[in-house]
């Protein structure tokens, strides 16, 4: 272990984190990532990526802007930017990593990305009954507006005059208005006050207890962990921690030298 020096020129041990980094590549998976690469252009973003996530799950994906967060979440969607140039994708046995978005997304995975993506010119329920046009349908408008009430208040309202915490809401639901078994979230806490972030979190639990497997991208990663109960660090494209998320809250110099938390 490097020796370092903290603010108070005292020395101590540097942890060594890589470690971690492939604890979980011998256990039995639901949803795997192996050895993912990806490239925007020439910029070679997500650097052989590995991480596996058992059904049911909330894994955190977490690390400091520009480490290839987003990028990860892209490239498992499988959409066309970045492009994998290499790796596996595996969802219950089925292989993603050969399949375009929409099929990905017919296999069961579904991105709620950082702009949200509300359709303008349609309402609340008119957003989520396109999602449902094409097989296979998930949740009923009915249920979602059970876990959601203040969209079946606002069900006849244009989506992109919803509250930034009722637009965020209507992403998630209209991903559950598909047949959704992995859902990934980029940074769904952004721009939300702290009452809107606990009820994000009530639901994202209400979703985790129907056995969907969370896989939530966030810069506000003391929330995420709290939530998560997995975590993965990436730095500069590559992993450099996978364990508990408790295991993160409890360790003040991994948060300092990837979180800067």
């Amino acid at each position: 272990m490097a020796l370092i020096e903290d603010s108070k020129s005292k020395t101590y041990e540097k942890p060594d984190f890589s470690r971690h980094a492939n604890q979980a590549a011998t256990a039995p998976a639901y949803f795997s990532v192996w050895d993912l690469h990806a490239y925007y252009g020439e910029s070679y973003i997500v650097q052989g990526v590995s991480f596996n996530v058992h059904e049911g799950e909330i894994l955190a994906l977490l690390g400091r802007n520009g480490a290839g967060k987003t990028s990860t979440l892209r490239a498992i969607a499988r959409l066309d930017s970045p492009q994998m140039t290499h790796g596996e994708i595996w969802l219950d046995h089925k292989h993603l990593h050969t399949m375009n978005s929409h099929q990905a997304a017919v296999a069961g995975i579904q991105l709620v990305p950082e702009d949200r993506r509300i359709i303008a010119g349609l309402t609340v329920e008119e957003n989520l009954q396109l999602a449902q046009i094409v097989e296979p349908v998930g949740w009923s408008l009915d249920r979602i507006y059970e876990l959601f009430p203040r969209l079946g208040e606002r069900r006849k309202q244009e989506g992109v005059t919803l509250s930034g915490g009722e637009q965020q809401m209507l992403s998630i639901a209209r991903a559950l208005a598909r047949d959704i078994k992995v859902l990934l979230l980029d940074e769904p806490y952004e721009g939300l006050a702290p009452v809107i972030v606990d009820e994000i979190e009530k639901t994202l639990n209400i979703i985790k207890q129907q056995g969907i497997t969370t896989v939530i991208v966030e810069q506000n990663a003391v929330r995420a962990l709290m939530l998560a109960d997995r975590a993965v660090i990436l730095d500069t494209g590559t992993v450099v921690f996978d364990g508990t998320a408790q295991e993160v809250l409890d360790n003040e110099a991994l948060r300092a030298e990837y979180l800067a938390i």
